[in-house]
Parts: structure tokens; sequence; C-alpha cells
């Protein structure tokens, strides 16, 4: 054991219901968005969502119960870190954030970098215990799924799929900016907070 503070943290209850409540709101949500549509959702491709983002909610298990000898214990936080920016992203377009509250977006792209960059240091230090170029790496991390994100954008906005998605120059890199930011903060308090040496006094 690397005897890491995100190991101990990954063990408690409080990790596991964190997990569990991640997987049942993407569940819930996207069976609202598919089988009763509210009209706020006209336009959002919640059909070609649906599969990338529930697909995340099962590819940590997946992962787990394929490797020959899994770690102990489960990787809670981890898991359920990847899936909340999935889960705020379909909420926002759910309740009509996007629509009502122009700045939703911007928001959703900074916070969302914040927890997924997390999910990354906090997979990252169940493996390692060095810190050193952790936050680099994790900034990189998060500067390469946004560039992926947009690109991916562009790519419904160009095949029309997206219904009303219309992308401009200053839109995309508000939302480079805004995600690296939050990717580097999250980097950060990753490598301070996942990586601390577990206390003696935790089980």
């Amino acid at each position: 054991m690397l005897g890491t503070r995100i190991e101990a943290a990954d063990g408690t209850h409080a990790a596991r219901v964190f997990n569990i409540v991640m997987k049942v709101g993407i569940v819930i949500a996207f069976a609202v968005a598919l089988l009763w549509p509210p009209d706020v959702l006209e336009g959002k491709a919640m059909g070609l969502r649906a599969p990338l983002f529930v697909g995340v909610a099962v590819l940590t298990p997946i992962a787990q119960r394929t490797r020959r000898s899994p770690r102990f214990p489960y990787p809670h936080i981890g898991d359920g870190l990847i899936v909340a920016p999935f889960l705020l992203d379909t909420l926002g377009n759910l309740f009509g954030f996007y629509n009502n509250f122009a700045a939703t977006d911007d928001v959703l792209h900074f916070t969302n970098w914040v927890l997924l960059v997390g999910s990354f240091q906090a997979f990252r230090f169940r493996r390692t215990a060095r810190t050193d170029e952790a936050v680099l790496v994790g900034v990189g991390f998060g500067a390469i799924a946004i560039i992926v994100w947009e690109a991916l954008e562009w790519l419904v906005q160009e095949t029309g799929a997206g219904g009303g998605l219309q992308l401009t120059y200053g839109d995309t890199v508000g939302d480079l900016m805004l995600s690296t930011t939050g990717g580097l903060i999250a980097a950060i308090i990753g490598r301070w907070w996942f990586a601390a040496p577990r206390s003696h006094r935790q089980r």
C-alpha cells in the first residue's frame, strides 16, 4: 500500500455514498431526458450524449473487475469525480440553466474541469506517491481534455447533429481558458491533498 491520503479516503462511507449518488444521478437524469424530455432539451442532442455520459459512469467499475489484482479499497472518489462533470452538464440542460442563465456555460466549464482533473489526480495518487511534476501532468491532462471537447463540439456543429449549436471564436477561447484554469487549481489541490501521507489514525 502506498499510504497516500486518497487511499484512506476511498475506504470511507462518505466516499461510497458520493460515488453512488453520482452514478444514480446520471442514470436518472438521462432516463428523464430520453423518456420524458422537457421542451428545454430540444436541439440538445441528448441521444448522442447518452452513450458517452453514461458510459463514463460504468468505465471504472468495468476496469476494476477486469484487473487481475484490483486494488482495495475501490477508487470511489476518482470514480465519482469523473462522473460529476457529466452529471452537472446534463442537469444544466435538463433544468434549462443553459437557456436561462448566460453564465452557466462559463461556470460549468471551470467547475467541471476542477472535478475532472481532481479525478485524474485521485487515480494518479493511488498508483504513485511521487509528487514531482504532478501539477504539470494534471494541467496537461485537463488541457488535452478541453481541446478534445471543443473539437467534438465543432464536429457536432459542422455535421448539424447538435441542432442549434453555434460556436464562436470568443466562446471557444473562453472555454479553453476557463477549463484550463479550473484544471490548474484541481492539479494543485490534488497534489497537495491526495498525495499527502495517510494518517496513522485513519482506517
